[in-house]
């Protein structure tokens, strides 16, 4: 539980200090992000329960990474991450979950997620800003990415990239999990 305060605490100091430096309002914010503006005062309150959809948005009008509104100071030149230690951002109603293990910095900040998806569940995704490429690598089980109505298969071993600007929802349609 304390770990979850403190992520929160860490989002809701880096959404108000991006906000603060796009010489944005919370009202402004609230409108181009789509999220009401009582959700955003308690978010930068470091109140409530921000869902990942709301976390895109926001990154997406501030034009950063949902992993810089989460990522603290950065502790040095080498930084490992226990999967154990991050807090999902996302839960299927069948287990599955999504992590934001990572971010790194720079002009061409690089986000790695990892992804456990349970038989029959899908992630329905949401489009990020242009430009923005995914990844998929798979180690364990198949997962089914459907783009532009078009479903591709990607098993264990394999690795998909695909342009992250359209709707993409990422499936585990075979009887055992995927990550």
């Amino acid at each position: 539980m304390a770990e979850t305060a403190a992520a929160l605490r860490t989002v809701a100091h880096n959404v108000r200090a991006a906000r603060i430096r796009a010489g944005l309002t919370l009202e402004e914010l609230s409108r181009r992000a789509q999220v009401s503006k009582g959700a955003l005062v308690g978010l930068e309150k470091a109140q409530g329960n921000p869902n990942l959809a709301t976390l895109v948005r926001l990154a997406d009008t501030l034009g950063i990474s949902v992993s810089a509104l989460m990522q603290g100071s950065p502790e040095g030149r080498v930084r490992v991450v226990s999967a154990e230690a991050v807090a999902p951002l996302w839960t299927g109603e069948r287990g599955s979950e999504a992590r934001l293990m990572l971010t790194t910095s720079g002009p061409a900040p690089v986000e790695v997620w990892r992804w456990r998806l349970e038989p029959g569940e899908e992630y329905p995704s949401h489009p990020h800003q242009g430009g923005v490429v995914e990844t998929v690598s798979v180690t364990s089980g198949r997962m089914t990415l459907i783009v532009d109505g078009t479903e591709h298969i990607v098993e264990a071993g394999q690795t998909a990239t695909f342009d992250g600007d359209t709707r993409t929802p990422i499936a585990a349609r075979a009887p055992r999990p995927a990550t």
